[in-house]
């Protein structure tokens, strides 16, 4: 079984280090959170208590105290010296933050060496959580959507397996039969993000309006597209604002987002048309609905997908190495992806057996002096190569 490099970081932070802060696990569903701290447990040299709040009403913030008290209990009757408690979907209950600052701080005054580990599926929910109560008590590790050189580790892929499939590991051996594959990501992955990590907990006035933004979304990603174009092809109406604060939730739970125009000036970056960016192929493949030989047949076609394959390797990139994403474009000149990090840019071009002449890049140079720009694939990097590296590593070039 895979190890993702996230275990490495919790030993060191849980099994070498003294009890300093809440560990927060999170990021969408199915990216192996729960096997990674199911991997941790089995390494640590201390007992642990997995609970987990799936089936717990929402109104029952005291399961938590209970399942600390429960954690405690152990550690007492064990005569261990540390113990780790570990709590999953922790966001479904009401209030829960507070809950867990009175439980952790009674801990830190009575000298308690009892670590925390909480596990979460909406990035929006538990980021509010923790910054209404827990500030200074808690360290986060967003857990993001398996790499490329994760799924080719794991079950030998090719890149355009990855571009076509994209990085659910679960769904990866149902590849052979794709309507099995379409019917487990669809069902299985995107209907439950939605209706559990969604619509369970934030204020949806319009369910229908959010699905078929999600629809839309992922059958443009790599695409530029204004949020007022697409509301005629909505089955429900919706203002603009509402739309973006779907596509916020979309986002919050791993599946869509839009990203902004670059520009210096920050009003004008929040106002620009969205780039609509999947934070997985997959998601974007089952909503097209086309058979994939045919995709793969139709070059321009695939070239989206191959574009949308670097924006996701580039967004999720972005979450664990805090840089910034988003695009340009002028008239009809564009710059597929923009980067940027410490006042620092680097354009990134997509090419995929087309035309490798940009006028979008020498006029964004001109216009912003990037450290550096790249073209990925057609005379440039090497797709294959782009997706097994890490991107922040082109800011040290």
């Amino acid at each position: 079984m895979i190890k993702r490099s996230y275990l490495e970081v919790l030993k060191t932070r849980l099994g070498e280090e003294p009890r300093r802060f809440i560990q927060v696990l999170y990021g969408p569903r199915q990216v192996g959170k729960t096997t990674i701290v199911t991997q941790l447990i089995k390494e640590l040299p201390f007992a642990s208590l997995f609970v987990t709040a799936d089936n717990v009403p929402a109104a029952n913030d005291y399961w938590i105290k209970e399942s600390w008290d429960n954690a405690r209990r152990q550690m007492q009757l064990s005569g261990a010296p540390e113990f780790l408690l570990v709590i999953d979907e922790i966001q479904k209950i009401n209030n829960w933050s507070e809950v867990v600052k009175k439980e952790w701080d009674k801990d830190s005054f009575t000298g308690l060496n009892l670590k925390v580990i909480i596990l979460g599926s909406s990035r929006l929910l538990i980021q509010q959580g923790l910054t209404e109560s827990l500030a200074g008590r808690f360290e986060t590790i967003y857990v993001t959507h398996w790499t490329y050189a994760e799924m080719q580790q794991a079950f030998g892929w090719t890149v355009d397996q990855y571009i076509a499939y994209g990085g659910y590991p679960g769904a990866a051996p149902l590849v052979a039969d794709e309507q099995r594959w379409r019917n487990y990501v669809n069902d299985s992955l995107i209907e439950t993000s939605i209706s559990k990590d969604i619509l369970m907990l934030s204020k949806v006035e319009k369910p229908a309006l959010l699905r078929r933004l999600f629809e839309i979304g992922s059958a443009y990603s790599a695409q530029i597209v204004s949020l007022n174009k697409i509301q005629g092809e909505l089955q429900e109406n919706g203002n603009l604002t509402t739309l973006s604060n779907y596509l916020k939730l979309l986002e919050g739970a791993g599946l869509l987002t839009g990203l902004e125009k670059y520009s210096g000036n920050m009003i004008r970056k929040r106002s620009s048309k969205p780039k609509f960016q999947v934070f997985n192929n997959a998601l974007m493949t089952v909503k097209v609905g086309h058979p994939l030989e045919l995709i793969k047949q139709l070059p321009q076609m695939w070239g989206r997908w191959v574009e949308s394959a670097v924006g996701l390797h580039l967004l999720n990139a972005s979450i664990r190495e805090h840089f910034n994403l988003y695009y340009w474009n002028e008239s009809n000149n564009e710059v597929d992806f923009v980067m940027e990090k410490n006042g620092e840019l680097i354009a990134v071009e997509v090419k995929s057996g087309k035309d490798s002449a940009n006028k979008g890049i020498a006029l964004f140079s001109e216009a912003y002096k990037p450290k550096h720009v790249f073209t990925v694939g057609t005379d440039g990097i090497p797709l294959e190569d782009f997706l097994l590296s890490s991107p922040v590593r082109l800011f040290e070039i």
